[in-house]
């Protein structure tokens, strides 16, 4: 587990706290957005489709630490927008590292190597920068709709891993997504020392420019299943920094329901109900947000078209650390998934070397927009060429 020991305690005292307390719902994540403004416009987000004025505003330090200690929870995620924009970053960072939460920057890390050199941060176990990473260097720049991001990034990793800071990567996978590129990237990031990888599956937000991508229940298991399965090459070593419940519930191998309040929102606007990925209002206050929403109209099992397809971190990795601290047997999951995480499946396998012949990602976008056309290669394999256009 790219965890560590110490993180992993406060996590579980926390958990089983709040067991004994017999809390049903309790938050395990602050989702903290300080701002919506980025250094990006990539077309899968939601994020920075506000107008200017609203893009203008941001959180000030002390709402960030009032929200945190409102909120209780023994972990803080910063996203966005791009945290490193905001003026006052290092003293929230600062503030909530003295309040002892575990913290996770998430950023782009386009201004990573600046802040760093710039001595803005100082490496902490409390601190951790969770750097977007969706693929290898042609799929990420495409995914995030600008070319030289993924060099810059990996730049600011190598400089941050240098100075003894706790790194891990961030990546949500899309329709389209190639599962041997996947792979491939894992390998990457484990070679630039990276404490541990995050992954999730897209959401479908109302505000993505681009609504085309984002996968469906059956095709995120599949994705997953081609993508973590049969990792019997001693060479492959992968660490990934969340529940290994959570991983094989993207797998298919595992049932949970939702539980929106494992990470609740918090941003300019308030409380975001009911969950970071849904805006159905907001409440003033953490205690309203629990006390007033109606859960039972959120997640898989309420039949809600805005929750049948949604496998994200943010709504399943909370209800799979519940699972680990509900039970013996839960525990005991939770070791195996550890210690057994090679998951033969020749059917996976099988499925995966199909999928090495067809085009993914930015080449499987120029043939669905008709600019390139789906060729076999002497070898049998299948690429895309360009195809001619007449002016």
């Amino acid at each position: 587990m790219g965890v560590p020991i110490s993180q992993m305690w406060t996590v579980a005292k926390y958990v089983l706290g709040q067991k004994l307390q017999g809390r049903k719902r309790y938050p395990l994540v602050l989702m903290l957005e300080p701002l919506f403004r980025c250094n990006l416009a990539c077309a899968g987000c939601g994020k920075i489709q506000y107008p200017a004025h609203i893009l203008r505003r941001q959180l000030t330090p002390q709402q960030c630490f009032d929200a945190a200690e409102e909120c209780g929870a023994p972990m803080v995620s910063i996203p966005g927008g791009e945290p490193l924009l905001h003026p006052d970053i290092k003293e929230i960072v600062e503030g909530l590292v003295a309040r002892g939460k575990y913290i996770y920057l998430c950023t782009n890390a386009l201004l990573l190597k600046e802040k760093l050199e710039a001595g803005l941060f100082k490496p902490s176990k409390f601190l951790t920068f969770s750097v977007h990473m969706d693929g290898q260097e042609e799929n990420h720049d495409f995914a995030v709709c600008r070319e030289g991001t993924y060099q810059k990034a990996v730049d600011g990793i190598r400089l941050a891993v240098k100075m003894g800071f706790r790194v891990t990567t961030n990546t949500t996978l899309f329709e389209g997504a190639d599962p041997g590129s996947v792979r491939a990237f894992f390998d990457e990031m484990m070679a630039l020392g990276v404490e541990g990888m995050m992954l999730s599956p897209g959401y479908a937000y109302d505000k993505a420019p681009d609504q085309s991508g984002f996968l469906k229940r059956r095709e995120t298991n599949q994705l997953f299943e081609m993508i973590l399965s049969n990792r019997r090459d001693g060479k492959r070593r992968w660490v990934f920094n969340q529940s290994p419940l959570f991983l094989e519930f993207l797998m298919g191998k595992r049932e949970y329901e939702c539980t929106p309040w494992g990470m609740p929102c918090y941003n300019i606007f308030g409380w975001q109900k009911p969950c970071y990925l849904l805006q159905e209002g907001y409440a003033d206050s953490f205690r309203e947000l629990m006390d007033e929403t109606v859960w039972e109209n959120y997640g898989h099992a309420s039949e809600n078209p805005k929750c049948a397809n949604c496998m994200v971190h943010s709504g399943y990795e909370a209800s799979a650390v519940d699972h680990t601290f509900s039970s013996f047997g839960g525990l005991f999951a939770t070791a195996k998934a550890i210690l057994f995480n090679t998951y033969a499946n020749p059917g996976a396998e099988t499925r995966l070397a199909d999928e090495a012949k067809k085009p993914h990602g930015p080449a499987k976008h120029l043939v669905q927009l008709g600019l390139a056309e789906d060729v076999e290669t002497a070898d049998g394999k299948r690429t895309y060429r360009l195809k001619q256009t007449v002016a």
